[in-house]
């Protein structure tokens, strides 16, 4: 098997489902990073800053009450994501690499 270059951009599809609570926290982590994934997540954040979050009066002040955020991305079996890699990652991606296939673009 080749090993996962530090940069450029590479096409990772899982292969199976980490069983560690660190390791599936990763690979979500990793899935978020992808670009199409960013940028709902910042359409989403700007929404909940404008319109989802509401104030509630709470002991005589004005408490701002807010929404959780969206988990966007589903760690499963055969999902696959695209990012761009860079040095950074290498240890997040090493630490989760059994679980995952990669192809460089």
């Amino acid at each position: 098997m080749s090993t996962i270059p530090n940069t450029g951009t590479v096409t990772f599809t899982i292969k199976s489902v980490p069983q560690s609570a660190g390791g599936f926290r990763t690979v979500e982590r990793l899935m978020r990073l992808e670009r199409s994934a960013q940028r709902t997540l910042k359409k989403l954040q700007h929404k909940r800053m404008t319109q989802l979050n509401e104030w509630r009066p709470r002991a005589g002040r004005e408490w701002l009450v807010r929404v959780r955020c969206t988990r966007l991305v589903r760690v499963a079996a055969g999902q696959s994501f695209t990012i761009q890699v860079t040095p950074q990652l290498s240890k997040d991606i090493a630490s989760v690499a059994t679980h995952l296939d990669f192809k460089c673009i």
